[in-house]
C-alpha cells in the first residue's frame, strides 16, 4: 500500500497523477486521447501492411518509413494505455521497476526515431546528389545495419539513465509523480540525494540527439536544396523537391514538438503544470498519428495502394 508522505524512503511502487490539475475531467480527456492512440495504431499497422504487400515500395525509403512506424507504435503504447487506465479506473500505482522501463523505452525510441530520420535524410541525399549510386549504397542490408545503429545508439545513450537512477538515487521525498508518465526529469525531481549528475546527462544526451542530429539533417538538405537548384527545368525542380516533402513534414512533426517540451520543462517555470503535461503527452501522439497521414497523402504509391485496397473492400461488400 502506498504511503504518501515527505520523508525519504525507498518506494516499491510511484503513483501517477494522470493530467495534474484536470483530475476532474479525466473521464472527458480520455476521449480524445483514446481516440488518438486509436488513430495512431491503426494507422501505423496500415502502413506496415502497405509496405509489406506492395513489392513496388520494397525500396529504403519505405523500409525507413516502416522502421519508423514500428517506433511510432512502441511510444505510444509505451505510455497510452497507463494513461487511459489513470483515466478510467484511477489505477496510477506503478511498480519502480516498471516506471524505470517505461522511462527507458520513451526516452530510448524517441532516440532511435531520431537516429532513423538521419537515416532517411542520408537516403534522400544519396538517391538526389548521386541518384545513379543509391541502389548500390542503400542496399537492404546496409538499411538494416543504419536500422541497428540506430537502436544501438538509443539503447547506449539511454541505458545509463535508469541505471543511474536505480544505483544512484535510491531514496525518494515523495511516491506521488505529477505527471501521466514516468519522465526522466518529473522521477528525478522526486529524490533525496544529488541528482547533479543525472541532469547533465540527462541535458548532454538531449543535445546529443536533438542538436546534433538536427543540425546533421539540416546540412543534408542543404546540399540537396544546392544539387536542385542544378536541375535544368522547374518542373524537374519541383518534382524532386516533392520527393523530399514527406521526410521534411516528418521531420517538424517530430521535432518541434519535442523541442517545446524539452524548453518548458527546462525553463517554463511559469507554464502551468497541465500545460506542460499535456504538451509532454501529445509530442508522443502526434508523431504517431500524423506520420502515416503524411506519407499516405504525400506518396503516390502508398495512397495508390490504400485506394485500390479501399475499392476491393467496397466490392467484396
Amino acid at each position: 500500500m502506498l504511503s504518501f508522505h515527505n520523508a525519504c524512503s525507498v518506494p516499491s511502487s510511484f503513483w501517477l497523477t494522470g493530467i495534474p490539475g484536470l483530475e476532474s475531467l479525466h473521464i472527458w480527456l480520455s476521449i480524445p486521447f483514446g481516440s488518438m492512440y486509436l488513430v495512431a495504431v491503426v494507422g501505423n499497422i496500415t502502413i506496415l501492411a502497405v509496405v509489406r504487400i506492395e513489392r513496388s515500395l520494397h525500396q529504403p525509403m519505405y523500409f525507413f518509413l516502416c522502421m519508423l512506424a514500428v517506433i511510432d507504435l512502441v511510444l505510444s503504447t509505451s505510455t497510452m494505455p497507463k494513461l487511459l487506465a489513470i483515466f478510467w479506473f484511477g489505477a496510477g500505482s506503478i511498480g519502480l521497476d516498471a516506471c524505470l522501463c517505461q522511462m527507458f523505452l520513451i526516452h530510448c525510441f524517441a532516440t532511435v526515431e531520431s537516429g532513423i530520420f538521419l537515416a532517411m535524410a542520408f537516403d534522400r541525399y544519396v538517391a538526389i546528389c548521386n541518384p545513379l549510386r543509391h541502389s548500390m549504397v542503400l542496399t537492404q542490408a546496409v538499411v538494416g545495419r543504419l536500422g541497428l545503429a540506430a537502436l544501438l545508439r538509443g539503447v547506449l545513450y539511454i541505458g545509463p539513465l535508469p541505471i543511474m537512477i536505480r544505483l544512484r538515487l535510491p531514496l525518494y521525498k515523495t511516491q506521488v509523480i505529477s505527471h501521466s508518465y514516468c519522465e526522466h526529469m518529473a522521477v528525478v525531481a522526486l529524490t533525496c540525494g544529488d541528482s547533479r549528475v543525472n541532469n547533465v546527462y540527462g541535458l548532454s544526451i538531449g543535445f546529443l540527439v536533438l542538436i546534433l542530429d538536427s543540425v546533421a539533417i539540416a546540412a543534408s538538405y542543404v546540399m540537396i536544396f544546392r544539387a536542385v537548384m542544378g536541375l535544368a527545368t522547374p518542373e524537374a525542380r519541383l518534382k524532386t523537391l516533392g520527393t523530399c516533402g514527406s521526410h521534411v513534414c516528418a521531420i517538424l512533426i517530430f521535432y518541434i514538438p519535442i523541442a517545446v517540451s524539452s524548453l518548458i520543462h527546462r525553463f517554463g517555470h511559469r507554464v502551468p503544470p497541465p500545460i506542460h503535461t499535456l504538451l509532454a503527452n501529445f509530442y508522443l501522439l502526434i508523431p504517431p498519428i500524423l506520420n502515416p497521414v503524411v506519407y499516405a497523402v504525400r506518396t503516390k504509391q502508398i495512397r495508390d495502394r490504400l485506394l485500390q485496397i479501399l475499392r476491393t473492400g467496397t466490392k467484396i461488400r
